[in-house]
């Protein structure tokens, strides 16, 4: 697991960038692991204003880490169309080859079971953007979630629950249930970038990053990873024990290591 310390959210964005354009431009093809909520806006951001001076997103597919179940089509707070507004409409991505997880499905066993089989059929994902919970969730994968998980129907616990309030109009609204990629889901992703910023994160990075690796904190998984990325501002890492160490690192990596 690598750690970077940056200076604040616009740092990570371009950093965060850079890895998925060089990704792009190796592998036109690519398939990308999209994220939800504050962490990947400034990445979003940046990547769509790298389009606009001619990144090609047209031969990318993507695939979204989650979705609430029983939010009506088209609900400006569904993952779907969150990713459709925040990235994908202002790239030149297909439509057709952006995927999400389908929370109104009749039958959601079997949409959680397509779901994986249409990420291994697109070859799987090269590189997954992730953001962290207050405790320790990585997608919907609350504490207790089995590191073996596929994707599957979760409830929320109340504490995300009233993080994720600020997006809709009272927390009556926000769902219970979710769909989301498991753990082992997300394991498999040959590249993980995890952005963490703002001091409410502290603890969380540091039980994920230098704590035991523990079902009670579902991203020390990543410690297990072949190539996981944590992109931190300094608030984000607050916290953490060997901060310098870190900083330090980054500082004296080879320039040709890239992320």
């Amino acid at each position: 697991m690598e750690v970077v310390i940056l200076g604040g959210s616009k740092q990570i964005g371009r950093l965060a960038a850079d890895a998925i354009e060089d990704l792009v431009r190796r592998k036109p093809d690519a398939v990308l692991g999209l994220a939800t909520g504050s962490s990947p806006l400034p990445v979003y951001d940046e990547l769509a204003l790298r389009h606009g001076a001619g990144l090609d997103f047209s031969r990318a597919s993507a695939f979204a880490l989650d979705e609430y179940v029983g939010l009506p089509a088209g609900h400006p707070e569904s993952y779907r169309e969150v990713i459709r507004r925040e990235f994908t409409n202002r790239v030149n991505i297909d439509p057709g080859k952006v995927h999400a997880p389908d929370g109104a499905a009749a039958d959601i066993p079997a949409a959680c079971a397509a779901y994986e089989e249409a990420i291994r059929g697109a070859g799987g994902i090269d590189l997954q953007l992730l953001g962290v919970g207050t405790d320790g969730h990585i997608g919907f994968n609350e504490p207790g979630s089995s590191f073996a998980s596929r994707t599957r129907i979760k409830s929320l616990i109340e504490q995300t629950r009233r993080d994720n309030a600020r997006f809709f109009k009272s927390l009556a609204e926000v769902p219970h249930h979710v769909l989301t990629q498991g753990l082992g889901t997300i394991m498999e992703a040959r590249h993980v970038i995890l952005l963490a910023t703002g001091a409410q994160k502290a603890q969380a990075v540091r039980e994920f990053v230098e704590g035991p690796v523990a079902a009670i904190c579902p991203a020390s998984v990543l410690q297990f990873h072949p190539h996981a990325t944590v992109l931190l501002d300094e608030a984000a890492a607050s916290a953490l024990r060997l901060a310098d160490f870190y900083r330090h690192t980054y500082d004296h990596k080879p320039a040709w290591q890239g992320l």
